[in-house]
């Protein structure tokens, strides 16, 4: 069976040792970047391989051109998977321990690998929390021993958005652009990351942190299903795209969408943090949501 959106904590247990499987600890915090590194040292999941998002995941920040998580090129993420043991026979499963949403990271990875056309890839409902408190095994240090392999890509420029697609999205009623960040970041009230506060003009308020229960889990497809459809509110979902503060919570979003069945949506990579890098570029922070 291929996994394509989430894998639970006992599927993953199951299958751990299986040739086939790669599993990536994503974990990574804005305000320490090694912290990741650090925990990932600490305690993983057995095997585990270590993405550092902004090593692994993201290309230099070129300052005033970039956000703050620029996408790499193609054959950077090629030999990076290649490295990591991935090819067209394996199946992926990522995690983090992001705080009250658990696959922020890593839905980085999952949307960067189905960009690259690898949807054998899924994120760990509930993280690396989840699989603690499941009681399972935990691995200390630096992994070794894993072979490389041939990863090949097949790039869907569809399910990439770029400022120049969102200055004219943003402005079309059969398009929709979406702001993933917190409500109130969205309304310029709260703004604690980047110099300008307030959202892309046109863009609508979906906070990647409703994806998730109480628990710490995702919700169930249905509920998902139930609330990116009135998000949506009749427009396709391939006519929608997502943005965030550097294009990394955006894809937690995504993930969300192809989990409820309703398919893929765009990713705004540069994000906001990419769009005020030009002055000229209109800024709102209405209350619109």
């Amino acid at each position: 069976m291929t996994y394509t959106t989430l894998i639970d904590v006992e599927t993953l247990s199951k299958n751990l040792h299986q040739p086939n499987w790669v599993v990536i600890d994503c974990r990574f915090s804005l305000a320490d970047t090694s912290r990741g590194r650090r925990a990932y040292l600490e305690g993983h999941i057995p095997g585990a391989l270590y993405a550092h998002l902004d090593e692994d995941l993201c290309s230099p920040v070129v300052p005033g051109r970039t956000g703050r998580h620029p996408l790499p090129a193609v054959e950077m993420l090629v030999e990076r998977f290649s490295r990591w043991g991935i090819d067209a026979t394996v199946q992926v499963v990522a995690y983090d321990d992001w705080p009250g949403a658990a696959g922020a990271v890593a839905a980085r990875l999952w949307w960067s690998l189905r960009w690259l056309g690898h949807t054998a890839v899924a994120v760990l409902d509930g993280g690396w929390d989840a699989w603690l408190a499941e009681g399972k095994p935990v691995t200390a240090g630096e992994e070794q021993g894993r072979m490389a392999r041939n990863f090949q890509a097949v790039v869907h420029p569809e399910l990439l958005a770029t400022t120049a697609d969102v200055e004219i999205m943003r402005l079309d009623a059969n398009f929709k652009v979406f702001d993933s960040r917190a409500a109130e970041r969205y309304r310029g009230l709260n703004e604690t990351i980047d110099p300008v506060a307030g959202h892309v003009p046109g863009a609508w308020s979906a906070p990647f942190a409703d994806n998730m229960a109480a628990d710490g889990k995702f919700l169930p497809a249905p509920v998902l299903r139930d609330r990116f459809t009135k998000l949506l509110d009749g427009v396709p979902p391939e006519n929608s795209t997502f943005y965030c503060g550097s294009g990394v919570s955006a894809a937690h979003n995504l993930l969300a969408l192809a989990h409820a069945g309703l398919g893929d949506a765009r990713l705004y990579v540069g994000s906001w943090s990419e769009w005020i890098t030009d002055p000229s570029r209109p800024v709102a922070t209405d209350q619109r949501d």
